[in-house]
């Protein structure tokens, strides 16, 4: 079995502010966070139409980015929150920042005829709050 790295995004909503105290202290990572997590997975699995039953482990990006928040998300919120904005467009719009990868890796596999093949920005390398 080779394993590979793969990726994937989500754009979840919830709390994750968390600060750490002191000067030279790193702020302390929630759980909530916006970081990159691995589970193993079937190439098959994944939908690009490969044909393999190789297992990756598949990165991707979870967590919250609530203290990335920006004057614009809270307004943004506000509005929707409040109904200013007419309800087709409300629905089109994110109120917070998004958990993405800011940098992908290429992913190597063997597919069923026993080719390599490569597929360019698929693993997730890091992931950081945009938006």
């Amino acid at each position: 079995m080779n394993l590979f790295f793969m990726g994937l995004q989500k754009c979840p909503a919830g709390n994750g502010d968390r600060k750490g105290k002191g000067k030279n202290r790193q702020p302390k990572q929630s759980s909530r966070d916006c970081r990159v997590e691995k589970r193993e997975m079937r190439v098959r699995d994944l939908g690009l139409g490969f044909d393999s039953d190789e297992i990756v482990l598949f990165k991707f990006c979870v967590g919250s980015c609530q203290s990335s928040r920006t004057n614009y998300d809270l307004a943004l919120k506000a509005l929707l929150e409040n109904g200013s904005l007419p309800r087709r467009t409300a629905r089109k719009v994110s109120g917070h920042p998004c958990c993405r990868p800011d940098r992908y890796e290429p992913v190597s596999f063997m597919d069923a005829q026993t080719t390599w093949r490569t597929i360019q920005s698929l693993s997730a390398a890091s992931c950081m709050c945009m938006g």
